[in-house]
């Protein structure tokens, strides 16, 4: 988070004004005075450090592109780990190593939390929320939140809901699109779909986004991607304070930001008001039932907490759909073997063609199952992370880092290092993930290592929806490879599109599809 989320240019104001004047001076700085050609690298490899401006002219030049920039750096270290530094004392480390993971998230937990610089920049937003506290602030919802996740009753509502929606809403938009040969925006649909289902977990609430019949609930979704994209752009600025000048004078992307987060809490808190006044005896299932019943969480608190679940629970899923989707479209063979698995499981349940796929067969699904893990290995929706450092550390790879500084687990670069996965660490291959069974021929999943795949986090801060998550995204992905064939076009030409060229992405809390992924589907039940 500490380096990639970029902010949308709106306007022209004067703080920005002056940035670009600061970037025209660095510029000729760094082509005519500096000369980049005689500078030298404080090691063999890793990111280039000029005098005064660290490594921030070759971040500058490749903010919009890092993921993959970062990804070329970090494969040519020894141990795919180096150092940036940047104006104003901001130093850190970035690593794609998985020893230095697990140091981080687990053996040396408590001396890297989310920091107070991170914190601070999401605070407008997502206040004291779990995903947004550190110490025993953080401790108290985990406790709360770990016992409610590992209940049945919460997994059978979570199951029913994600079902009803599915098959209610999001299959029926397919079917009139195919039945009218129309394109559609399937991470759009995904992204809808994701957002009703967690408002229904959340609050018990139903924005009807998917649907089209939502009023306050289309709004409170548009006001919550809003807050999430500009919140996330606060981690870009060159100069780190600018946001708080913005704020302090209300104007630009920070005036958006305000009343977009006004929006998002006002929804909130009036739900929350409502079921609190009500003083409802009924056990209910949502999360903000669970939560409300505390009598230490106050209005604000439980408003913060049911926010930061909103934003994992509806961004993460349909992210991973997203880019499975597209990826799976130039592999036909995987989706072959998809389909193979699905009528094997059906076939011997007994179940009709519309039943819902329930635990038990969902669980079944080995290969569908593995195949998600690798996409998710290669486009993974959190693509980085940050934490602080509190005192001076040296990591297993021999690295030190100072108090301080900020230190950033590359995830989507841990997905293409061939010391982690091999020489076919860019391929898209779900074998990697399967084995037998005890010899006796039967392939099985087989869980990796979370410091080597950390898509879900790791160590005590492990993300509690996992399981949650991979239940939904398989309902999801069998019943529509199931019904459906899917088809990636080009969004200015409608043409099925046939080089597996990466679409351009943005980055917010979450990695999207910059324009969205436009399909054509076409109705193969029967």
């Amino acid at each position: 988070m500490e380096l990639f989320q970029p902010c949308s240019i709106m306007e022209i104001t004067f703080p920005q004004t002056l940035t670009l004047i600061f970037a025209i001076l660095l510029f000729t700085y760094y082509f005519l005075i500096f000369n980049p050609s005689k500078s030298k690298r404080t090691s063999q490899s890793g990111f280039k450090n000029y005098p005064i401006f660290g490594t921030l002219p070759e971040f500058v030049l490749n903010r919009h592109g890092f993921l993959d920039w970062s990804t070329e750096i970090l494969s040519k270290c020894p141990t795919n780990t180096a150092v940036f530094t940047r104006p104003g004392n901001i130093n850190g480390v970035i690593t794609a190593n998985p020893l230095n993971v697990e140091h981080i998230l687990k053996t040396n937990f408590e001396n890297y939390p989310k920091g107070s610089r991170f914190i601070s920049l999401l605070q407008d937003f997502l206040g004291c929320g779990i995903f947004n506290s550190d110490g025993e602030t953080w401790r108290a919802q985990r406790k709360t939140a770990s016992h409610e996740f590992n209940t049945r009753s919460l997994r059978n509502f979570v199951m029913e809901t994600a079902a009803v929606e599915l098959h209610t809403r999001f299959i029926p938009a397919l079917v009139k699109a195919a039945d009218m040969n129309h394109v559609v925006d399937l991470q759009e649909l995904l992204e809808r779909y994701s957002f009703d289902n967690i408002c229904k977990v959340a609050f018990n609430v139903d924005p009807g986004c998917l649907s089209g019949d939502g009023t306050s609930g289309s709004e409170f979704m548009k006001a919550f991607d809003e807050a999430t994209t500009l919140s996330s752009g606060r981690f870009m600025y060159v100069l780190p304070g600018l946001y708080k000048i913005k704020k302090l004078f209300n104007f630009g992307s920070e005036k958006k930001l305000q009343n977009s987060i006004a929006t998002v809490h006002k929804f909130a808190n009036d739900i929350i008001k409502s079921r609190m006044d009500a003083k409802d005896d009924k056990n209910q299932e949502d999360l903000l039932s669970r939560f409300i019943g505390n009598s230490e969480y106050s209005p604000e608190f439980l408003r913060d907490i049911i926010i930061s679940f909103i934003l994992a629970g509806r961004d993460t899923t349909s992210s991973a759909l997203a880019w499975f989707f597209w990826i799976l479209s130039f592999h036909n063979e995987v989706k072959v073997k998809i389909l193979k698995e699905l009528e094997t499981i059906r076939s011997s349940s007994g179940k009709s063609y519309g039943e819902f796929y329930n635990f038990d067969e969902l669980r079944q699904m080995n290969y569908l199952h593995a195949a998600i893990s690798e996409g998710l290995r290669l486009y993974p929706p959190v693509p980085v992370d940050t934490k602080a450092c509190l005192k001076d550390d040296v990591l297993p790879d021999g690295t030190f880092v100072g108090k301080g500084w900020f230190v950033t687990y590359h995830t989507y670069a841990m997905g293409r290092m061939e010391s982690i996965w091999g020489k076919d660490c860019r391929e898209f291959r779900p074998e990697r993930w399967l084995e037998e069974d005890n010899g006796e021929g039967n392939v099985v999943y087989r869980q990796e290592n979370s410091f080597k795949y950390p898509v879900f986090h790791g160590g005590p801060r492990i993300c509690l929806g996992k399981e949650m998550a991979y239940t939904q995204m398989k309902l999801v992905a069998a019943t529509i490879i199931k019904m459906f064939e899917v088809e990636v076009v080009a969004a200015s030409t409608d043409k099925v599109v046939e080089e597996k060229s990466p679409p351009e992405h943005v980055l917010s809390l979450t990695m999207r599809m910059k324009d969205g992924l436009k399909v054509r589907v076409r109705n193969i039940r029967g």
